[in-house]
């Protein structure tokens, strides 16, 4: 099991910007992934990243505005968030998947093990 710690959250305007950080106690998984949950809704899968080939996955909703990266010297993982809207409002986790294979899926039910959530509030 792994532990993660996310950082970096807050609250920013409209068109504001916010990076946020997930330590790892461990980063030995090949996918790491960024989800949030809105107050009423789901918890929807943002990004990931297969830490072995740093390659990156974005769903739809956040493709072009939302960039995932990795510092494995660190065993961080960061959700970097430009143009941000009202509607991202939301508690977000960082996960991290012993799924094998070469892709990431953005889907919480291929992810282990979880972190506490950083709460990020935009206004407009």
């Amino acid at each position: 099991q792994v532990q993660l710690v996310e950082s970096g959250g807050g609250s920013v305007q409209a068109g504001g910007s916010l990076r946020l950080s997930c330590v790892a106690s461990t980063y030995t998984y090949p996918c790491m992934g960024w989800f949030r949950q809105a107050p009423g809704k789901e918890r929807e899968g943002l990004a990931a990243i297969h830490t072995g080939t740093n390659s990156p996955y974005y769903s739809d909703s956040v493709k072009g505005r939302f960039t995932v990266s990795q510092d494995k010297l660190k065993n961080t993982v960061y959700l970097q968030m430009n143009d941000l809207k009202p509607e991202d409002t939301a508690m977000y986790y960082c996960a991290a998947s012993a799924r094998a294979g070469g892709y990431c899926y953005t889907v919480t039910k291929y992810y282990n093990d979880w972190g506490q959530g950083t709460q990020v509030t935009v206004s407009s």
